[in-house]
């Protein structure tokens, strides 16, 4: 009888940076290596990560300004050098860094004569600006130049559109791209057929996170989009149109939290990540875009805490709720408070 050899693989991925640089505020640089890679999974890999970096990774920007007294934006204004077109040019190209979602105010208001820079920009607590010397406008009358901003964060390249714009506001232009670019290459080595592969990524960002930021970013964002796959497949989805959708009586999950309490077994809830919870990828992805990010995120919550966020409807409130009896969670809380 000949006894077949099966090869295992024992091999672990290794990662590491080889070169990191910052050319200036705005412009970072890190090249990094993933090795021992089998023949063609280098491919893979740099292709998934180059669109993750490119297309999936979230920032923060600049998207309508506000100002009564500017009655179009072709205009221009006596002492202001620059016309409103290429001010909001100027505003577009700001580059902020923060971690919260939803609309946020900001504004700028100085007297001239003087040149009008990022850090003249009154931000909330949470935003901050990468290069404070970014041009905004030349002032060279005493003129005052106040307008009022709006800051948001998500994903891509927004267009502006001007749909039911009330005077003196203007959209602009978001770009939402924190990484600039990024460029793999891949190295074989050895000899006949069992050559590996060691792969290159080069990443550059706008200075709003580092490279190695975007490379964990990007990756984790990977992780969440096959999380649905590992997860059995869901069974009877209710869409919107369904005629037989029930509706659910008001609640909150803190009145879920008194019922789970009166288990005996103790999770800690913070260990607990939504990843877990064997959600459908609409509802996952809402909760992650609303940083809700594990169990005690999430039950700290209420119905209409919930209900405000984007696309997320009752059916998701009751999926949720249907997940959690059935996973049984049996939570204790310690004596300070949530």
């Amino acid at each position: 009888m000949v006894q077949e050899k099966v090869r295992v693989s024992i091999r672990t991925l290794r990662w590491r940076c080889v070169e990191s640089r910052k050319d200036s505020k705005r412009l970072f640089y890190g090249r990094f290596i993933l090795s021992p890679l089998m023949k063609g999974q280098a491919e893979i890999i740099g292709i998934a990560m180059r669109r993750a970096l490119l297309g999936e990774m979230e920032g923060t920007s600049i998207t309508r300004a506000k100002s009564e007294k500017i009655p179009h934006e072709y205009s221009t204004i006596m002492g202001i050098q620059e016309s409103i077109h290429e001010i909001l040019m100027n505003l577009k190209e700001i580059v902020l860094r923060s971690n919260l979602y939803g609309i946020q105010d900001a504004s700028i208001c100085i007297k001239g004569p003087g040149y009008v820079t990022a850090q003249d920009l009154i931000l909330p607590p949470s935003v901050e600006i990468v290069d404070n010397t970014q041009h905004i406008a030349i002032l060279t009358e005493p003129v005052d130049f106040c307008i009022g901003l709006q800051i948001e964060r998500y994903r891509g390249y927004h267009k502006k559109t001007t749909n039911n714009l009330q005077d003196g506001s203007f959209p602009i232009d978001a770009v939402f791209m924190p990484v600039r670019n990024t460029n793999y290459s891949i190295q074989s080595y050895g000899n006949g057929s069992q050559k590996d592969e060691i792969l290159f990524l080069e990443i550059w960002t706008n200075g709003s996170l580092t490279p190695k930021e975007a490379l964990h970013g990007a990756s984790r964002n990977l992780i969440d989009l096959f999380i649905p796959f590992l997860h059995r497949e869901e069974e009877n989805l209710h869409f919107e149109n369904d005629p037989y959708k029930i509706n659910l009586t008001p609640f909150t999950f803190h009145n879920r939290f008194t019922k789970l309490k009166k288990n005996k077994k103790e999770i800690a809830l913070k260990s607990i990540f939504i990843d877990q919870l064997e959600l459908t990828s609409k509802t996952y992805n809402c909760l992650k875009r609303y940083n809700i990010h594990t169990l005690l995120d999430l039950l700290t919550k209420s119905q209409e805490e919930l209900m405000k966020m984007e696309h997320f409807r009752s059916e998701d409130l009751k999926h949720i709720l249907n997940i959690l009896e059935k996973r049984n969670f049996a939570i204790s809380f310690p004596n300070e408070p949530l």
